[in-house]
């Protein structure tokens, strides 16, 4: 069964690691997408892989937001599902942060999402249905000695644009969740040490680092209707390693 069949929906940077994940398991579950990510080359084998449309550009700027809602409503004359997955990580410690940094983070993580959901909203208050899945962080609920303090700022800030939202959109029926993932196997995982990854799989009661499929089912629950009534939750899926 399909449980998003004839849903339309964006999701941002879905070029690689868990935004890939999303994009493919949304098309195996009936969804009509627009990908996006930062590169045209890198985005253009996975639109024909999933038979999708696409959009490159900086998701920090307001027009690639723009860009994003017009090409989903112009292919599909809806958006049903919006993704905020587009995001960067830095692990420059505190007092070697420099605020261009520290405004290049919070521009792609927390401003990206907000210009995303400022373009599409008003399509999906139309239909009064849409469902919005922000991506945040464990570092938005503790500290995280493996990012910097610009990314758990931007994380959190997610956390709570979804909460407003979620509260403020609700009576049209649009939810409005996040999830907030712990350690994943992807690129960056890759060159970790194996010390590191030692000390990692150490803190995880479930012994194993999420995979970004893991992520994507989640997601595929979050904008199905068999989470209907779920609304302003930031949803931990970390095997254990971070509880509330």
């Amino acid at each position: 069964m399909k449980l998003l069949e004839g849903k339309s929906a964006v999701i941002t940077g879905s070029s690689r690691g868990i935004g890939r994940a999303i994009a493919k398991a949304f098309a195996d579950n009936g969804v009509s997408l627009v990908i996006h990510g930062t590169s045209e080359k890198t985005l253009a084998p996975l639109a024909d892989e999933l038979g999708c449309k696409f959009v490159a550009g900086d998701i920090g700027e307001l027009s690639t937001s723009q860009r994003l809602a017009e090409k989903c409503m112009s292919e599909f004359g809806k958006i049903d599902i919006l993704v905020n997955n587009a995001g960067i990580n830095t692990r420059t410690k505190f007092l070697e942060l420099e605020p261009d940094e520290w405004d290049r983070v919070i521009r792609t993580n927390l401003t990206g999402t907000f210009y995303a959901c400022k373009c599409v909203i008003p399509f999906m208050l139309e239909r009064h249905s849409g469902s919005i899945i922000n991506m945040s962080s464990r570092a938005a609920k503790t500290a995280h000695g493996n990012a910097s303090l610009c990314y758990g700022a931007s994380k959190g800030g997610i956390d709570a644009l979804t909460r407003n939202l979620a509260g403020e959109f609700a009576p049209d029926g649009i939810r409005v969740n996040s999830i907030c993932p712990g350690p994943v196997e992807t690129d960056m995982s890759l060159q970790w040490t194996n010390e590191y990854r030692e000390k990692v799989l150490g803190n995880i009661p479930m012994r194993r680092l999420g995979k970004a499929e893991d992520i994507a089912e989640l997601a595929v629950f979050l904008a199905s209707d068999l989470s209907g009534f779920i609304t302003g939750e930031s949803i931990n899926i970390n095997g254990g390693n971070y509880m509330n």
